[in-house]
């Protein structure tokens, strides 16, 4: 298994450990830390594996931020 995919796995499994902790902020935080390490690694997967596997990882990490993403998008549409 690629370097890349192991650490995509890695993330996601930190991912969802971060998400069963208690948090005051509602894990925005967290959220705002998954996403800055997410971007390196989801290039990391698509220069080292393929376009596929990368739109496959970028799938699953939009999953598990779906919140943010959701509140991302609202924001996009109000701005135009």
């Amino acid at each position: 298994m690629p370097l890349s995919l192991m650490l995509a796995c890695l993330w996601a499994l930190i991912a969802n450990v971060l998400a069963m902790r208690p948090s005051r902020d509602k894990h925005w935080r967290l959220a705002y830390g998954l996403i800055a390490t997410a971007i390196p690694i989801l290039g990391y997967v698509t220069y080292e594996v393929g376009p596929l596997a990368g739109l496959v990882c970028l799938i699953a990490a939009l999953s598990m931020l779906r919140w943010p993403m959701a509140y991302f998008w609202r924001w996009l549409r109000r701005q135009g």
